[in-house]
């Protein structure tokens, strides 16, 4: 893969308004728990080994037919969070590192994955920009059921969102980590701003 790629029309259109549900349902989805890089966004993140997946599917089924497609078997660590926008929302640019709170020397993931779960139909704004040493690589704009993969080491952002709407998409960091790196990551846990007191556990 050089950079990113993109596939269209992956899923079930059912299957994507039912995924979005069931999101925007969870007990866990509010103002999002992810660093000051997030402005007005909302979601909550899973935090797993591959150890962890069938668990992991099993509290959260509508998100199994997107781990089975997106998770890749040369990863064995992965940080799953929805991811909302609306209008006056943006991300400012980073380098994914969400398993930094467990491992502080880690590496960026191998990859990220990005399905676009809900997209208003004409949003403005809202694209995601990939860029390799300060040079843009790539500007995608999102629309429903578009999936994308792109090399964990890239700096991406999203736009502002100048129109009304929800824009949702659902994020998966996937990381190949050493024995001793892996070892500090829960087998599953979640993080949300929902749960009163941030533990790090073994137990969902």
């Amino acid at each position: 893969m050089k950079y990113y790629q993109v596939q269209n029309n992956i899923f079930p259109s059912s299957y994507l308004k039912d995924l979005g549900g069931e999101i925007q349902a969870s007990p866990y989805f509010t103002t999002n728990n992810l660093n000051r890089d997030f402005i007005q966004t909302k979601g909550f993140s899973v935090v797993f080994q591959r150890q962890g997946i069938k668990t992991v599917q099993e509290k959260f089924p509508f998100f199994k037919p997107y781990l089975d497609l997106a998770l890749q078997s040369s990863c064995n660590a992965f940080y799953l969070n929805p991811l909302l926008l609306q209008e006056g929302s943006r991300v400012d640019p980073h380098i994914d590192r969400s398993l930094r709170s467990y491992c502080k020397t880690i590496e960026p993931p191998s990859l990220v994955t990005v399905l676009y779960v809900r997209v208003p139909e004409n949003m403005e704004g809202g694209e995601l920009i990939l860029k390799s040493n300060n040079r843009q690589i790539g500007k995608i704009k999102p629309q429903t059921n578009l999936l994308v993969y792109f090399q964990g080491n890239l700096t991406h952002s999203i736009n502002s969102v100048k129109t009304p709407g929800n824009r949702l998409s659902l994020v998966c960091e996937q990381y190949d980590l050493t024995d001793r790196e892996i070892e500090d990551v829960p087998i599953h846990s979640v993080e949300s701003r929902a749960i009163r007191n941030h533990h790090r556990s073994n137990k969902l």
